[in-house]
C-alpha cells in the first residue's frame, strides 16, 4: 500500500481536487439555471453572470488536465531517452534544495535552451532549472513553451 500510496499520491490528490471542481461547477451551472428561470430581471441577469463561472471553470480544469498530462508524457519520454536533468543538487537539512547551487546550475540550462530553441527538451529542462532555483512562475513559462514544441511536433 505504501508503494501505491508514493506512486500515485499525486494522481490521487489531482483527481479528488477535479472531482470538487466538478462538483463545484455543477452546482453553480444549476444555481445559474434556477435565476435564469426566476420572472425577475435582475435575478436573470445574475444568473446570466453566473453562468460563466462553470463555463470558465471548466476550460481552466480542462487545459490543466490536459497540461498536466502533456508534462508526464514529454517527462516519461526523457525518462526513457536518459534525458531528465539528474537531481543531484545538495540540500538543506528540511530537504529544500540549496539555492546557491540551483543558481549555478540553471545557467547550464539556459545556455541549452538559447542553443536549440526549438527543442521541447531543453525547455523541460530549462523548467525544471527554474524550480529548483525556486522561480515558479519562470518554470511554468518553460513548461507550457516545452508544451508548444512537444504539440507542434
Amino acid at each position: 500500500m505504501a508503494l501505491f500510496w508514493s506512486r500515485y499520491k499525486t494522481k490521487i490528490w489531482v483527481g479528488a481536487i477535479t472531482l470538487l471542481l466538478v462538483f463545484y461547477l455543477a452546482v453553480t451551472f444549476e444555481r445559474a439555471v434556477l435565476l435564469l428561470g426566476d420572472p425577475q430581471p435582475v435575478a436573470k441577469a445574475m444568473g446570466a453572470a453566473y453562468l460563466v463561472l462553470p463555463i470558465v471553470g471548466a476550460w481552466a480544469l480542462i487545459r490543466e488536465l490536459l497540461f498536466g498530462a502533456r508534462t508526464e508524457q514529454m517527462a516519461n519520454i526523457l525518462e526513457k531517452e536518459g534525458g531528465l536533468p539528474p537531481d543531484t543538487l545538495p540540500r538543506t537539512p528540511a530537504g529544500r534544495i540549496v539555492r546557491e547551487a540551483a543558481d549555478a546550475e540553471f545557467v547550464k540550462y539556459q545556455h541549452e535552451a538559447e542553443a536549440a530553441p526549438e527543442d521541447w527538451r531543453v525547455w523541460f529542462r530549462l523548467s525544471c532549472a527554474y524550480d529548483a532555483a525556486g522561480d515558479r512562475r519562470r518554470a511554468r513559462a518553460a513548461m507550457r513553451d516545452a508544451v508548444g514544441l512537444f504539440r507542434k511536433g
